[in-house]
């Protein structure tokens, strides 16, 4: 099955704290003192979960979440963090396959998009934006480059793509830019943090009316 990290999911945590330190802790971490009070939360691709821990450390109670990672693995250790009194559903399925009658006040993706090709990027974007609700935000961290990145990013990125490409059956042999998609479909940026030299980003973005 394609981009699907069973194979890899109890070592990731600790393989990403060795290749970046705290720099992917940080970049989504950043992100959690936006989120209001009362959300309703889709988390997309969470991973281990450990974030739901850290939204529980800002938001102890009041929110409701929805959590769908298409790794079996990494649900059922996702399941195991303190989630405070929030309220979480895990959804055992890759994000283009969820449907929901619900829309969402915020939508969090971290490193989701760094495993597609451009048409998946394209079609999970247009996914979640519908799922997203008018004035909603979107949490947004991933790896970033662009014609002033630097060599050995683009040299890791390409060893770290090789890698999940073994390993995780990912799709993806570039980085697909998202932030055209946001800028195309009338998103506000509000926030924007920048870590590992600027290889790693975190944004938020406001769904406006006409998007």
């Amino acid at each position: 099955m394609k981009n699907n990290y069973d194979p890899i999911a109890e070592n990731y945590d600790w393989l990403s704290k060795l290749m970046f330190r705290q720099s992917l802790v940080i970049s989504q971490v950043c992100l959690l003192p936006h989120i209001p009070y009362g959300s309703n939360i889709l988390i997309a691709g969470g991973g281990t979960g450990w974030i739901l821990e850290e939204i529980a450390k800002v938001h102890p109670s009041g929110l409701s979440i929805t959590y769908v990672e298409l790794s079996e693995k990494m649900i059922f250790l996702a399941k195991k963090w303190n989630v405070g009194k929030n309220q979480v559903v895990f959804v055992n399925k890759a994000i283009e396959d969820y449907h929901s009658s619900q829309k969402f006040d915020i939508i969090f993706t971290a490193f989701l998009f760094d495993n597609f090709r451009f048409k998946k990027v394209e079609t999970v974007f247009q996914h979640l934006n519908h799922l997203l609700k008018n004035n909603g935000k979107w949490l947004f961290a991933d790896f970033y480059m662009d014609e002033k990145s630097k060599y050995w990013h683009r040299l890791l990125l390409k060893s770290m793509l090789f890698f999940f490409r073994i390993i995780c059956k990912i799709e993806a042999r570039n980085l697909i830019p998202v932030e055209p998609f946001f800028n195309e479909n009338g998103f506000e940026e509000i926030f924007s943090r920048s870590q590992y030299q600027g290889f790693i980003k975190s944004l938020i973005y406001v769904k406006t009316e006409k998007s």
